[in-house]
């Protein structure tokens, strides 16, 4: 059996010893795209080079790349959709040359589809059950051909034409947005066998059954720049892309059921055994695996300097986190175990990545604090769930009521998304459209409250605008990674809590207080906008009760001049110089890594 280091190492020298120069991986932090949450391809990293912005070390690349990728995360738990992989990628930017260094055909298709063929061959892949895809053309873009020369290439290898599909351009032409790089791109697809086939009868390399897997691009054959939605220009020179997912190599190369019983899983996957009540169903054989990618992607945001929040990364990782303690809930595993599986994972991938040893003291200590605060509310809002859906008129046709799903959220601050994840266990679906209208008509009925009180919102605008001032300065004083965690605000009082792992020195606390002052005295303004959530997170910008904002169509954002963003409902000033003075009056422990602030403020 070929194991996931010996994969990494021959990978890397097949193409070293074909004129690649092998570069390490980046962080899954971006660090010079600001349009990118998180590294999420091989290719990611090096677009500058593809790009022109900048000059790459060699026009030949390979190397083994950390990625992050959470659209597929409700799929998590099959036989090889991830969070987190490592990606083998190989390069050519504009490489005048062609793979032997005589001539000037270049370094294109026709070589990138050789040298995926001779890699087949040294991994001992039987070519036999090896499909490809490639561009079929697309009625928009006339001026665009199929691909035929890349067709061509793998019929000249000995492909058969039969095993050669000409796909749609979702499948089939790469993007790098809506404008700049893009061009047509080359799939290989092994058949693990007809005991991985669906029922369907028409079951083939085109079904999204699992059966024909995806496990190396061999190639996006970037020949255009797209400047409009229908028009494309030739690049100047032509460049290749290709990645192949370690995971699903190894999968195929030692011949597993699933990623999950690889080596790089197996340890993990044991370890959550001996901690949990695993039976044999499909539920608790999902929970499982949700937990070994969930906890491995965890470790690796956090050793690259991640920390868990409500915005932004930070609410990537908060979110793989909870869902790990959940599925941990659900298997009934007592007491704190994400520390014991991180551990895991440092231990197993350290000597490849050094930084999860160098961090290994704040990964531990990041993912036992977001545990910790989490797991109250986790275990009060399962225990309502079980109750709830044993009783008559909480599920209807296999439907979780909205009203319920609101209870459990208005109660106990239960994410909607939770509850979903706890309805998908027993097979049923929630009622979302039901516990949206809840939703509006409790913030409805609060607004008629007020006003039918006589309560007066402007008397709390000035806490509420130097709460939001208080934010910002802590993230300054002490770090992006502070977030709020929960506020409680009056006329000219509030308290403010956010984590923290220790207590602030005084110096820290009287930097704190002068910088919301300074920003008092430059009499920022206070502007107001309807957004996206999405939009608003892709800024930058806080929000603290990130669940309630998720699956709204519209949230309000508030902007303090450069210094402040965050999602509010008000109500605030209009400029800060309507505050008068801010003082803080005490900080102190809430519970083990949150801190509270009291404050007041003058106007």
């Amino acid at each position: 059996m070929m194991s996931h280091t010996e994969i990494r190492r021959r990978f890397i020298e097949f193409f070293v010893n074909r004129g690649h120069l092998e570069i390490p991986s980046s962080s899954l932090v971006p660090e010079y795209d600001p349009t990118l949450l998180l590294t999420n391809s091989g290719m990611a990293p090096l677009k500058p080079y593809f790009l022109g912005q900048a000059n790459p070390p060699a026009r030949r690349l390979v190397n083994v790349q950390r990625c992050v990728r959470t659209r597929d995360i409700e799929s998590v738990g099959d036989i090889h959709h991830l969070t987190f992989f490592e990606m083998l990628g190989n390069w050519s930017i504009g490489d005048p040359q062609s793979p032997n260094g005589i001539g000037s055909s270049g370094y294109f298709k026709k070589e990138a589809i050789q040298f995926a063929w001779d890699l087949l061959e040294e991994f001992e892949i039987d070519r036999k059950r090896i499909w490809v895809g490639v561009f079929g053309g697309d009625p928009r873009w006339p001026a665009i051909s199929p691909d035929e020369e890349s067709a061509k290439a793998w019929a000249d290898l000995g492909l058969p034409r039969e095993r050669i599909l000409r796909l749609p351009t979702a499948d089939s032409f790469w993007f790098s947005g809506p404008v700049g790089p893009c061009g047509p791109n080359t799939d290989i697809l092994y058949d693990l066998g007809a005991e991985f086939a669906c029922e369907r009868l028409d079951c083939g390399p085109t079904c999204d059954c699992g059966r024909f897997l995806e496990i190396w691009n061999a190639g996006v054959f970037m020949m255009y720049n797209r400047e409009g939605e229908n028009e494309f220009k030739t690049l100047p020179a032509k460049s290749v892309d290709a990645g192949a997912g370690l995971e699903r190599f190894a999968l195929v190369l030692q011949k597993a059921g699933n990623i999950y019983e690889t080596d790089i899983f197996k340890d993990l996957v044991s370890a959550i055994n001996d901690l949990a009540e695993v039976g044999q169903s499909r539920a608790d054989q999902r929970s499982v695996r949700i937990i070994a990618d969930h906890i491995r992607a965890a470790t690796f945001l956090s050793s690259d300097g991640v920390s868990p929040s409500n915005t932004q990364r930070g609410y990537v990782l908060r979110r793989l986190l909870r869902r790990a303690v959940l599925h941990g809930l659900l298997l009934n595993i007592s007491g704190y175990f994400t520390n014991l599986l991180s551990e895991k994972v440092i231990d197993q991938f350290g000597e490849v990545y050094p930084n999860l040893q160098t961090n290994r003291n704040e990964i531990l200590q990041s993912l036992e604090n977001e545990e910790k605060v989490f797991g109250a509310t986790l275990k009060k809002g399962l225990q309502e769930f079980n109750k709830m859906s044993q009783r008559d008129g909480n599920i209807v046709d296999g439907v979780f009521s909205g009203e319920a799903a609101f209870r459990l959220y208005d109660s106990l601050g239960f994410p909607l998304e939770l509850t979903k994840e706890l309805a998908g266990k027993k097979n049923l679906t929630v009622d979302e459209v039901g516990f949206e209208k809840l939703l509006e008509g409790q913030k409805k009925q609060s607004r008629e409250s007020r006003v039918e009180e006589g309560f007066d919102p402007s008397k709390t605008k000035t806490a509420h605008t130097a709460a939001h001032l208080l934010n910002a300065a802590l993230k300054k004083v002490l770090g992006d990674s502070v977030h709020q965690m929960g506020q409680k605000i009056s006329e000219k009082k509030f308290t403010h809590d956010f984590n923290f792992p220790r207590k602030m020195t005084s110096e820290e606390i009287l930097a704190t207080e002068e910088l919301v002052n300074q920003k008092i005295d430059e009499n920022l303004p206070v502007s107001v906008e309807e957004t996206t959530y999405e939009k608003a997170l892709n800024i930058g910008a806080e929000a603290l009760f990130t669940e309630k904002y998720s699956w709204v169509d519209k949230v309000t954002l508030y902007s303090i001049g450069n210094f402040s963003k965050e999602l509010c409902g008000g109500p605030h000033v209009q400029s800060t110089g309507e505050l008068k003075r801010f003082k803080i009056i005490k900080e102190e422990a809430v519970s083990s890594g949150i801190r509270r602030i009291k404050a007041t403020v003058e106007n």
